[in-house]
């Protein structure tokens, strides 16, 4: 099966690639959000959440998810917060400022509607994230996508059925991209299970022309694209695929997120960061070298012509 992207999705998602762009210039609603969730948690200090959320009458998880910047926070219930940690009239306005911030729309959401929200908050983390490290087990990375190979996957979930809508979640998907041209770009770290390279996707000439694609992208300097082959056997990463996402400033810890059919997990916690750091070190010190692992797409690539 062949898969075009409509010349109407292409247009979108340029509009939406530049709207990236002039954005990148500031802390996005999510990174703002962190840091507001990174003070609230600092002003609990030694109380426990469970503590302050029994004071306040909330849930555990309520007051978590403020925290975490899973969610934004109302003013009344920040003011709660503020009142229940005894702030000094000074830092309130600050706070309130920051999380005023934090509540303007980014440009993803915008899309609401037709992103899940777990992928809504991850391309907010993306969007701020100085370093991004990805093991791709079935496809290839959304950052790394071309049109084609994009509207191919998007179009094999069977959830979108409408043509607008998976025109816009394609037109998201190639926005997400202006990310690697921002000044200073992040690192981009990927590994990909074999199995991507000869899974076909899009049919032939698409799958060709997006390996093709994921060649070249290895050529630039903050990307680096390695290759698990078949014959590394059993790994530490049999469970699935995940993203590992670094942030700048000594508040925002980095973070893991795992897709799966029904929604995306956040997981956050030292001892989970570690075991997923781990495992992505074990993954890359198996992997192909990067020249190597161009040559095995390549390779590839030149077969699907055959």
């Amino acid at each position: 099966m062949q898969v075009h992207l409509m010349p109407s999705c292409c247009n979108l998602a340029a509009q939406l690639a530049c709207t990236v762009c002039t954005m990148a210039v500031k802390p996005s609603p999510t990174t703002l959000r962190r840091q507001l969730g990174a003070e609230l948690r600092r002003l609990r200090a030694d109380r426990t959440v469970a503590d302050v959320a029994a004071e306040l009458g909330w849930s555990e998880s309520k007051l978590s998810r403020i925290e975490t910047a899973n969610t934004g926070v109302r003013p009344k219930d920040l003011d709660r917060l503020l009142e229940a940690y005894a702030v000094a009239e000074d830092a309130r306005a600050r706070i309130r400022a920051l999380a005023g911030q934090s509540r303007q729309r980014a440009w993803w959401e915008a899309y609401g509607d037709v992103l899940p929200n777990a992928y809504e908050t991850y391309i907010g983390f993306e969007a701020e994230a100085i370093g991004i490290y990805n093991y791709e087990a079935q496809i290839v990375p959304g950052l790394l996508q071309t049109a084609e190979y994009a509207s191919a996957v998007i179009q094999a979930d069977g959830i979108y059925e409408d043509d607008e809508v998976h025109g816009q979640r394609v037109a998201v998907r190639m926005a997400r991209q202006a990310v690697l041209t921002r000044d200073p770009p992040p690192k981009l770290s990927v590994i990909l299970d074999e199995a991507v390279l000869r899974r076909q996707i899009g049919g032939p000439d698409v799958m060709r022309r997006q390996l093709t694609s994921l060649a070249e992208a290895n050529e630039r300097k903050m990307i680096t694209v390695q290759i698990l082959p078949f014959s590394a056997g059993a790994h530490r990463a049999l469970a699935g695929s995940f993203v590992i996402l670094e942030f700048s400033g000594n508040s925002d810890h980095p973070l893991v997120y795992c897709e799966g059919m029904t929604g995306g997990v956040f997981r956050s916690r030292q001892d989970e960061l570690r075991s997923y750091w781990m495992s992505y070190e074990s993954l890359r010190s198996v992997a192909l070298s990067p020249k190597l692992s161009v040559e095995l797409i390549n390779k590839v690539a030149h077969a699907s012509q055959q």
